[in-house]
């Protein structure tokens, strides 16, 4: 488990990894400060990362929601949502924390362990929303914007591409035990330039429209149709 010498002594190191140097580096170190870790130290610390924690949601979503809203200008509200949703949920943050591998940082008290499946996700995801407060603090908008885009964009765009459950299949399994009838699907309109192109899909179940979907391919839209008609509690 860190210590709060051996986080001070790994600034330099932290930084490196995360590509950004703070100049407040007491900022970075609040970041990784839990809540329980104070609980025991009062000596040592008087504050944890809960309100960095606070601001750096709020960050996240208006960067995500900027991000899909230029890369995705075609799509509705409801679709962008949905994504949204997706690229800053608790086990998307915790993810991303891991993967710039600032969890051995973490100061935690002897009560809280990382081994916990559930409750390792809470921390690291608080951990990292805390991270882009500080960032945030310390560089401002445009900067931690830089800095999630720089490390992660490749993830944003496999959540866009690839759906983490198969709505598809999930209607055709209700369509089929209820009509025993798979649900069809049309491609009604194509918009945009032949280079960036939105398909306009319809699905139809026992002969009636339940849902339409946009989609950069057409396996999108017939995703977001699917999605679309789930989300509405067919009968």
């Amino acid at each position: 488990m860190c210590s709060l010498e051996t986080l001070r002594k790994n600034i330099y190191l932290i930084e490196e990894q995360i590509g950004y140097v703070f100049e407040n580096k007491e900022l970075l170190v609040l970041s990784l400060i839990h809540r329980s870790f104070v609980n025991e130290h009062k000596h040592q610390v008087q504050t944890h990362n809960e309100r960095l924690e606070f601001l750096g949601d709020s960050v996240l979503g208006l960067i995500t929601a900027d991000f899909l809203y230029h890369r995705l200008p075609s799509f509705p509200e409801g679709p962008l949502s949905q994504f949204r949703s997706r690229l800053v949920d608790a086990s998307a943050c915790a993810y991303y924390l891991q993967k710039l591998g600032l969890q051995k940082f973490i100061l935690l008290g002897r009560g809280e362990n990382l081994s916990d499946g559930k409750a390792k996700i809470s921390i690291l995801a608080d951990v990292f929303e805390a991270l882009i407060g500080a960032i945030f603090i310390d560089g401002g908008l445009g900067v931690a914007k830089s800095f999630l885009l720089c490390h992660f964009t490749a993830d944003f765009e496999a959540v866009i591409g690839s759906p983490s459950r198969n709505y598809k299949a999930e209607l055709q399994d209700y369509s089929q035990k209820r009509y025993q009838k798979a649900p069809s699907y049309k491609i009604v309109q194509e918009t945009g330039p032949d280079h960036a192109k939105i398909f306009h899909c319809v699905v139809m179940v026992a002969d009636k429209e339940v849902g339409v979907g946009l989609g950069e391919s057409k396996k999108q839209a017939e995703q977001q149709a699917a999605f679309d008609a789930l989300s509405k509690n067919i009968k």
